[in-house]
This record gives C-alpha cells, structure tokens and sequence, in this order.
C-alpha cells in the first residue's frame, strides 16, 4: 500500500461494490481505517448512483403474514463474485419482512405478523443497518393483507445519502374499489408523510399497483386486462397510468393494439418497467406481455401520441431453456435491457439489446413453487438517514 497516496486509495477503492470493499478491509488496517470514515461511504455511494444493479431479491407474490418468509438473494449475469449481502441479513429479511422496492443500495421493507401491524423500515443489506420509518395509519390497519403500495424513489441522482423519498398509494381496505387515490410522500430529512394536493386518477379499471415504474417524475401503473367492462367504456382495454410527481396531473397511455388484441385471454399477463436507466432524460417504458406462453416486449418511443415499438415476440420453448415445457412464474426487466423470469424452478435471463439479444442464461435455481416476485439491488455503503441503527439480528 506504500506505493499509493491517500488520496489514491480513497478514489480507487469509492469506485468498488460494497462486497468488494468489505473483503479488502479484513486485509489491511491501513484500508480499514479509510473504509471507515463517513466521507468514504459516502464517495462510494455517490460513484454507485449511475451504475447498475447486480443482484436481485426474489420472494413469493403473495404470502400469508402467519406463515414465514423466504427472501432469496441472487446475483445478476456477470456480478457473480463482487455482489452480495451476509446470510444473517437474510436471515433477519426471512423474519415475517418483506422487501417492497429498491434504490440504490437501500430497500423498503415492511414487517408484519398475522397479529401485529405492520412496521415499515429503510435498510442498507450491506452495511447491516435500518431506519424505521412511520407507518401510515391505514397501513397500520392492514393485517395479513397484500403489500402496501409504495416505491423507494430517488429525489435527485447527485449521491447524498437521504435525497430519497418514499410514494404511497393510499388503499383503503374498507374500500373495495376506488378510481381515485390520495397520494402520500414520505423524507427523511422531513421525517414525516406529507399528502399531496392532487389525488391519483385511475380511470374503470383495477390497477396493478404492486408493480410502479418511475419515469421522468411520474409514476406509472398498468391496468389489469379483464374482461368486465362493456366495449363502449372508455377503459375497455387495458392501459397505463401516470401520475405526475410535480403536477399532479394523471394521464392514460394506450398499450399498442397488438398487446390490446387477445388481452382479454386469462393467460394474458402484461406489466411494465422502465427502459433505458433512469437516471437519464433518455428512459422511457417497456412494455412486456405474456400470453399463451409468448414473451412479447415493446418500448414506448413516443409518450404523449402513445407510439411503441415491438422490439421481441418468442414463444417460450423457443428460448432454449433447460425445461421442455416451462411454466413462467414471474418475470422482470432490470437495468432497462434484460429480461429476467423465473419458471417453477429456476431463474433465466434474455437480453434485449445490442450484443446480449435473444441470448438466454440460467441464473440459479430457487425454492419457490407458486408465484415469484423480484426487486432488483445494488449493494453500495450508502447511509439509510439520520437516526439509523445497526440490524437486531
């Protein structure tokens, strides 16, 4: 280490993932002591806003609280040795908590028993520590419910550590259908929930609230694709809504009319995520559905007229998978150019871009038998906010 000044050791080593930083540190008390300072962590965090993930979260959709909770962590394509979180954090997320979105080294999570409210903390995997945050009080009340709606946003992309906010969607269970929602926005520098002016405007249909994307300071959420609404309603065929962060203003986007032909089907599954990286005036939204074991994408290339372009269309047993007749379920788009699903057993990824078009990898095998969800991660040393605490393991 004598061959390097201070300075170099703090830019080079700002540039490295958190499990690569960690590993160098049991190697040298001269690294130890620079990894320990709070202007390291927080170089290092702000070197990791315009990066990509390398990892992801994988828990079953739809658990009971009564019953435990598995939380898998697995690396992305490429990160398999410089990513990753210690097995007791997993342990501590396996225990009745549920993680709900991701941003840049810190995840939202919730806990919740059958018989206690729910708890809703910011947590750092890496670095083993949380910040519990209020639970709104009609979260509160949402006993062996689904997730709360909510997504980890960041409020700029120039690395300080609390510039996140967290969106709510206020769902009142006592409600069975609203086309009209109080949106809630929680900062910790703040420290409270704070309701926005203007509510979220749905239109007829139910939404899938469990999977927002965030895309130029609007959060955008797809419609379910049933078949209960008349052909004369405006809102017969699914569609997407936006809600914008600094207006207020809810818009409808049209999906392309081959995603609109055969919606109705109940083999019909179509979600969104962004495409392109957010952090750039470039992303935009892609669209992916699956019907009748056919994995079409589309991406939106021009937002206010609603004009996609088809980019994928591959029936499953075409993608060269190792089941012959796979059974998809879930599926994801991460750092806004790979695909990654999941069949009853295993987890596979298929790029569509460049270089990685249409080729499929397998990413690992897992434990859950019904239906999956994923949360993509970046692990970085980034501090959950002013009063935070190492993890109760």
């Amino acid at each position: 280490m004598a061959a390097f000044s201070w300075d170099q050791l703090f830019e080079v080593f700002s540039c490295l993932p958190a499990k690569a930083i960690h590993r160098f540190k049991c190697t040298s008390k001269t690294l130890a002591k620079l990894l320990e300072e709070t202007c390291f962590a927080s170089k290092q965090a702000q070197n990791s806003m315009k990066k990509d993930d390398t990892c992801f979260f994988l828990q079953q959709e739809t658990p009971h609280y009564n019953e435990k909770v598995e939380v898998e962590l697995h690396p992305l394509p490429g990160n398999q040795l410089s990513s990753g979180v210690s097995h007791d954090v997993l342990r501590f997320l396996s225990n009745s908590t549920r993680v709900l979105a991701s941003t840049k080294g810190l995840i939202l999570c919730n806990h919740a028993t059958s018989h206690t409210p729910i708890e809703l903390f910011i947590c750092n995997p890496s670095t083993k520590t949380w910040l519990p945050i209020p639970t709104p009080k009609e979260v509160q009340k949402r006993y062996d419910a689904a997730d709360p709606t909510m997504l980890l946003l960041e409020s700029s992309y120039d690395g300080c550590d609390d510039d996140y906010m967290v969106f709510h969607l206020e769902l009142e269970s006592t409600t069975d259908w609203s086309s009209n929602y109080a949106c809630k926005i929680f900062k910790p520098k703040e420290g409270s929930w704070k309701t926005m002016e203007t509510s979220f405007f749905v239109g007829g249909r139910n939404m899938k609230f469990n999977m927002p994307v965030c895309c130029n300071r609007a959060i955008h959420f797809i419609s379910d694709c049933g078949p209960y609404l008349t052909k004369r309603s405006c809102f017969f065929n699914p569609y997407v809504m936006s809600y914008n962060l600094e207006s207020g203003t809810s818009t409808m986007l049209r999906v392309p009319k081959d995603a609109r032909r055969g919606s109705h089907d109940s083999s019909c599954d179509m979600r969104i995520f962004i495409w392109g990286k957010a952090y750039t005036a470039q992303c935009s939204i892609c669209l992916v559905r699956l019907r009748k074991s056919v994995f079409t994408v589309w991406i939106l290339t021009d937002y206010e007229p609603s004009r996609w372009l088809r980019i994928l269309k591959v029936r499953t047993k075409g993608m060269g998978l190792r089941e012959e007749n796979p059974k998809i379920t879930g599926f994801a788009v991460m750092n806004g150019d790979l695909l990654v699903f999941a069949t009853e057993t295993r987890v596979y990824s298929y790029g569509l871009t460049e270089e990685n078009y249409m080729r499929v990898e397998e990413i690992c095998q897992h434990r859950f038998q019904s239906n999956v969800c994923f949360t993509s991660y970046l692990d970085t040393l980034r501090f959950c906010g002013r009063g935070a605490e190492s993890v109760p393991f």
